[in-house]
């Protein structure tokens, strides 16, 4: 049997002798152990994404991006900052004073995947108007159909 990381799909599944080219919709593997589904968790998560963006460009305080962030706790800022830590797209720097201070910036890694998050931000503006018309549009259709 294959496994869905395989561009074939499973041993009976209607997908499998499907050729989808190089836009294989089975490229990542569907189980959790799988790395490049972890880290696109981790990546699209919404904390993650809006520290990624508030931190372009530019260093923060952790009081200065929980300020910023309504709605996130301090333990999940906490979190969401080790885990981009981890990944090695945050650089966390303690400065030697009293209290410590200290900053966060994204890294060059980090600031690669801010460019893609910019294009993906730039497609749903562009975009915006087509889907709130689609979302209206579904939303007649299944009220309809409820009648």
């Amino acid at each position: 049997m294959k496994s869905p990381g395989n561009s074939k799909g499973t041993v009976g599944s209607p997908v499998n002798d499907r050729d989808y080219g190089d836009a294989d919709p089975f490229q990542w593997d569907t189980r959790e152990d799988c790395q490049v589904r972890q880290i696109l968790d981790r990546v699209a998560d919404k904390w993650s994404l809006l520290v990624i963006a508030l931190l372009d460009r530019r260093r923060l305080r952790f009081t200065e991006l929980r300020r910023e962030i309504d709605g996130i706790s301090q333990r999940m800022l906490t979190v969401t900052l080790r885990q981009l830590e981890r990944d090695g797209l945050v650089l966390r720097t303690v400065h030697p004073v009293v209290p410590p201070r200290v900053e966060y910036e994204l890294t060059p890694l980090g600031g690669t995947l801010h460019h893609t998050i910019q294009s993906l931000v730039t497609w749903t503006e562009e975009h915006q108007g087509e889907i709130a018309a689609a979302r209206t549009a579904y939303d007649a259709r299944e009220a309809e159909a409820d009648h």
